[in-house]
């Protein structure tokens, strides 16, 4: 029998339910690709069944099943997509869907609801970031198996060494400014090495540790939907290659022939939802965090290195130089990124690290003074 926050939750959800079949059928409306539109009204259909579902459990309660008027929010968010684009909505969708997901999950009478609404979710994440529908031959270069880190690898090599120049170089010059001798500004170089590469090393293998089994439980779980909710999952890929531009007869038969076998349609999930590859999981922890430490030394070893060899302001002078260097190096190393010019980017660099460097020789000058006096 139906308690009082039952009912609380079923109105609840038949209005959160109404609310979004009202707003998926204005933005089939508001959209201008005909094959995305389909999509919209498909999933305002989907929404009606699981309205109806929370308004049959209310009439079985003997509670009062509400008339729809659309919430300010259902509103807003429709002037939103008819003024200005679906796509700037499909971030708070996305975020919506996952809630309720979320939400269904925690009660066994709505948990079925569940898998549709993520994989509504995932639509809205996937048709996020496209401008234009794609044809067949394009989504096959598409599909997770052609995509490559490398550009990610660079440029964290980059960030990291960048990371470990500015933040020595800053450290170092704020105990020269102390007045402090050759001698312990190199052993707190030195410190300041060890201690922000290690930092780093040990931040980075505990974020891909903790990607890894975040990873390995969410192919668990997608998993575990195959062998229980088999269809739901064809929806979910086939929302996917919809998404992606495939007509909707395409996208569902490749969907279908993908899941006649279980290993290769978790494959095709894992790969397509979650955005990676079950071989990797996101790579070895132990190897990123190798990479992280020895990135960040190399860069924090620039500044410090010149007072193993000088002292006082000639070491003082050739640490800036030779920092400059770096910076600017890296800063032109960037550009592979940015797209900016190579003199701009480089210049921007060091005068940027620069000024963070005499603000710490201010600073420690000023608290060497104080504590001197």
């Amino acid at each position: 029998m139906a308690t009082p926050n039952d009912i609380k939750r079923y109105r609840s959800a038949l209005r959160e339910e109404r609310n979004s079949a009202s707003l998926y059928r204005e933005m089939a409306v508001a959209e201008t690709d005909p094959k995305i539109a389909s999509v919209y009204r498909y999933l305002a259909e989907t929404e009606d069944r699981h309205a109806e579902m929370f308004a049959g459990k209310l009439r079985a309660a003997g509670a009062v099943v509400p008339a729809f008027r659309p919430a300010v929010r259902t509103k807003i968010l429709g002037w939103i997509a008819r003024r200005f684009g679906v796509a700037l909505i499909l971030p708070s969708l996305s975020a919506t869907e996952s809630g309720a997901a979320a939400n269904y999950d925690q009660h066994e009478d709505s948990a079925a609801l569940a898998p549709s609404e993520r994989s509504h979710a995932l639509f809205f994440r996937q048709i996020g970031g496209k401008s234009t529908g794609m044809e067949g031959s394009a989504l096959a270069q598409l599909e997770g198996r052609h995509r490559s880190a490398g550009g990610n690898a660079l440029r964290a090599a980059v960030l990291g060494a960048i990371d470990g120049l500015l933040s020595n170089l800053s450290l170092v010059m704020g105990v020269a400014g102390a007045n402090m001798s050759g001698h312990n500004i190199l052993v707190t170089g030195i410190a300041g090495l060890l201690a922000g590469a290690s930092s780093m090393a040990l931040g980075e293998w505990i974020s891909v540790t903790s990607s890894r089994e975040l990873y390995q439980k969410q192919i668990e779980t997608e998993r575990e939907e195959i062998e229980q909710v088999p269809d739901e999952e064809i929806e979910e890929l086939r929302l996917i290659y919809q998404a992606r531009g495939l007509e909707e007869h395409e996208a569902r038969r490749m969907a279908q022939q993908i899941m006649s076998n279980k290993e290769t349609a978790l494959d095709a999930l894992v790969r397509d939802e979650l955005g990676v590859d079950p071989d990797e999981l996101g790579g070895s922890a132990w190897a990123a965090a190798i990479t992280s430490f020895l990135l960040f030394a190399v860069g924090a070893a620039i500044p410090v290195s010149p007072f193993f060899f000088l002292a006082g302001g000639t070491a003082i002078v050739t640490s800036l130089a030779l920092s400059s260097a770096g910076l600017f190096l890296l800063g032109a190393a960037i550009t592979l990124f940015t797209g900016k010019p190579v003199l701009f980017s480089g210049i921007r660099m060091v005068l940027i690290s620069l000024a963070a460097a005499a603000v710490t020789f201010g600073i420690g000058h000023l608290l060497g003074v104080q504590l001197g006096g």
